[in-house]
């Protein structure tokens, strides 16, 4: 059985989603505490770290809008792979991508001033 999974976003597509003048999605960074010292998006995430799940899991729905698509974020793209798919699980109706790579290949590919870790 095949599980629903987060679209695929590239490093370089999200940075002109991200610039364009529509509608931006909102980021989701799953990454913990310290990773985001170390290395923060340079755009405006909602930070919703996975070992802290049974505290922000309760209110999800009301952290995300429906009407605004999701691109979730982490180091490598495993984490937020796995947390999208169990996303689009939930069937709240969200539009769920994944950044290819995470906040390395953005690093690589995007912004270089991003350390990467």
């Amino acid at each position: 059985m095949n599980l629903p999974s987060p679209q695929h976003i590239s490093p370089a597509d999200l940075h002109c989603w991200l610039t364009a003048k529509q509608q931006k999605p909102i980021l989701v960074d799953v990454r913990e505490s310290d990773e985001l010292e170390m290395a923060a998006f340079p755009f405006p995430v909602v930070h919703l770290p996975l070992s802290q799940a049974s505290v922000w899991s309760q209110d999800l729905p009301d952290k995300l809008a429906n009407n605004s698509p999701i691109v979730v974020i982490c180091h490598a793209g495993i984490r937020s792979l796995n947390f999208g798919t169990w996303l689009i699980q939930q069937d709240w109706g969200y539009e769920v991508w994944n950044l290819d790579g995470g906040i390395e290949a953005w690093s690589l590919n995007v912004d270089s001033s991003v350390p990467r870790y």
